[in-house]
C-alpha cells in the first residue's frame, strides 16, 4: 500500500498516461486494493466547468471509487473543483484538451487535471490537483 502522500502522486502520473498506459496502471492500483478512473476532457475551459466536474464525478461512481452518496460525491466535487482553480487562471476563455486522473486508496481519494491549452499554434500546458480525505473505510 502506498502512503496517503504519494496518491496524489499517481494521480497526476495517471492523468498524463497514454489509454495502454492508463488500462495497465489502473490494474496495478486495483492490484494494490485502489481504485483508478481516467476521463479525457476538452473544449473551452469556461463553457466546460460543469461537464468537467460531471464527467469527473461519473467516471469516479463506475469505476467504483465512491459510493453514490452526498459525502463521497461532494469529496469528489471538491477535489475537482480545487484542481480546476488551478488550471483556470492560465486557460481562462481557451481551449483545452486533456485528461482527468483519478485515484482512490483506502480513505485518500485524489483528481488530477492536465490540459494542453490551445493559443493560436502556441501551445501551453497546465495542471491542477486536488485530495480529499474519508472518515469512512468502505473502500
Amino acid at each position: 500500500m502506498i502512503s496517503s502522500l504519494e496518491i496524489p502522486r499517481e494521480a497526476v502520473r495517471l492523468s498524463l498516461t497514454t489509454r495502454e498506459e492508463e488500462k495497465d496502471m489502473i490494474r496495478r492500483i486495483e492490484e494494490m486494493g485502489g481504485r483508478a478512473a481516467a476521463v479525457n476532457i476538452g473544449g473551452n475551459i469556461a463553457n466546460s466547468l460543469p461537464k468537467i466536474m460531471e464527467s469527473a464525478l461519473v467516471a469516479s461512481r463506475r469505476a467504483g471509487l465512491i459510493e453514490q452518496d452526498y459525502a463521497s460525491e461532494g469529496a469528489v466535487m471538491g477535489a475537482t473543483r480545487d484542481a480546476l482553480f488551478q488550471i483556470l487562471e492560465r486557460s481562462n476563455n481557451l481551449n483545452v484538451g486533456g485528461k482527468i486522473g483519478l485515484i482512490r486508496l483506502g480513505n485518500d481519494i485524489a483528481v488530477c487535471i492536465y490540459v494542453s491549452i490551445g493559443l493560436l499554434h502556441l501551445n501551453e500546458f497546465a495542471i491542477g490537483i486536488g485530495h480529499r480525505t474519508f472518515a469512512s473505510l468502505n473502500h
